[in-house]
């Protein structure tokens, strides 16, 4: 057995499952809903990040030499971003906090409930099946009168489990991760803001709406082991 053979890694979905294919079918279906201003489908997914800090001030880069940072760093905390996308219009917004608790989540979600789609009868919110994403969440922050006004205005769907990869959202956070902060150190939740967010302007300039491939009906043929076998 060859120890150095490389290893691949995938999000592998599990063999036989209904309520994964399910779940899959309903979010597939959802992005083949045409654009509704007033009903939008917008994705939201999170993810932590390290805070790091330069020990000693590095030295930038000139004509002759790359700039050039200690190899030793401080840890300063971690943070959790929270990425939202609307597919079909090209927008993402890119937040960051603290933690990323229920209260948290419900407070990212109000928030654009009450300026971006605050004319909108509904939004539908594609997200991963995670505890924290819940309508009760709403009930963590706010009365429960304007909890349920929150509620009733939004669709959820949830991803399967296993299968946070059918989120478009996750799309983007691994664009941001690549084009905004690999290997790059940011040492403060303020800087990290920042940084995302001109992030997100710059791409929502510059790049279109998303354009998903993969319908039901192709799930069906590639994902065919998924199925449960239905005898007729």
């Amino acid at each position: 057995m060859n120890s150095q053979q490389s290893l691949e890694y995938w999000v592998i979905p599990p063999e036989t499952d209904a309520e994964f294919v399910a779940c899959m079918e309903e979010v597939l279906d959802t992005y083949e809903l045409p654009y509704d201003p007033l009903r939008p489908m917008v994705c939201m997914d999170e993810q932590p990040v390290q805070l790091v800090k330069e020990t000693r001030k590095p030295i930038e880069a000139t004509k002759a030499r790359p700039k050039r940072v200690d190899y030793e760093y401080e840890r300063a905390g971690t943070a959790s971003i929270f990425m939202f996308c609307e597919p079909l219009a090209g927008w993402r917004q890119a937040t960051a906090r603290d933690q990323r608790t229920k209260a948290d989540w419900a407070l990212e979600v109000a928030q654009l409930l009450d300026t971006r789609y605050v004319d909108c009868k509904q939004v539908t919110l594609v997200c991963d099946n995670l505890n924290t994403h819940t309508k009760g969440a709403f009930y963590e922050v706010f009365t429960p009168e304007k909890a349920r006004a929150y509620v009733k205005r939004i669709h959820f769907v949830y991803t399967p489990k296993h299968g946070s990869w059918l989120n478009i959202a996750e799309n983007e956070l691994s664009a941001m991760t690549r084009q905004c902060l690999k290997n790059r150190r940011i040492g403060t939740l303020e800087t990290l803001q920042e940084e995302i967010a001109a992030w997100a302007t710059d791409v929502n300039l510059t790049q279109r709406e998303v354009d998903w491939q993969m319908k039901v009906g192709d799930a069906r043929i590639k994902l065919k082991a998924v199925y449960p076998k239905v005898k007729t």
